[in-house]
């Protein structure tokens, strides 16, 4: 890990793994140092905004810290119906050598965890996805992909918030309101957060 200054007030550590940036991230969260106003997640990095004390506090923390074995973090889980239908299944399933019916049974089966947002408000990064499934992005993305579509791409799986462009392997659908700006907690996905897909 390397830690960079980032502006007056944050420093952005990078990390070999999205799972070091994880068990940094649980780290932290779990210890709610004074001082720390905002952790930011991303695949290989974590931004953390703080007062200097507590950026020191963070560094030291993390030096000493047995990242192989983090705190659990959020416990809330939540299971999001998916009708199966997506334009890109049977290339998903003809590219790993499977069925359809094996390619919803591995994506239902795991578990997986929001490693980090981005992209659009309200979309998470979702790892756990077998090795089975984990394929590149499309060559082309498309320009309209409909809100609620479940995707692959890489090592994770995600579902588009709203209409919007995109290059993920579309496998299926989800009618769940994942990004609503006047709710109190307005993302449904927030770092952490463990995720169950069911096939309906």
């Amino acid at each position: 890990m390397r830690w960079r200054r980032y502006g007056e007030h944050a420093a952005l550590l990078d990390c070999a793994s999205l799972e070091e940036m994880s068990a940094a991230r649980a780290t932290l969260t779990e210890a709610a140092l004074d001082g720390v106003t905002e952790i930011v997640p991303g695949a290989r990095t974590l931004l953390v905004v703080a007062s200097t004390s507590a950026l020191e506090a963070a560094r030291s923390l993390l030096a000493s810290a047995d990242l192989d074995h983090p705190p659990a973090g959020d416990a809330r889980e939540v299971v999001l119906d998916v009708r199966y239908s997506g334009e890109d299944l049977s290339l998903v399933a003809e590219d790993a050598g499977l069925s359809v019916a094996e390619v919803v049974a591995l994506h239902t089966r795991a578990v997986y965890t929001v490693a980090f947002t981005g992209f659009a408000p309200g979309f998470g990064y979702l790892a756990g996805l077998p090795a089975e499934l984990q394929q590149s992005r499309l060559s082309s993305p498309r320009t309209r992909v409909p809100a609620g579509s479940v995707a692959i791409a890489d090592e994770y799986t995600g579902v588009y918030p709203r209409e919007s462009p995109g290059g993920w392997r579309l496998i299926g659908h989800t009618e769940v309101t994942l990004f609503e700006p006047s709710a109190a907690q307005p993302a449904l996905f927030t770092p952490g957060l463990r995720v169950r897909f069911r096939s309906v």
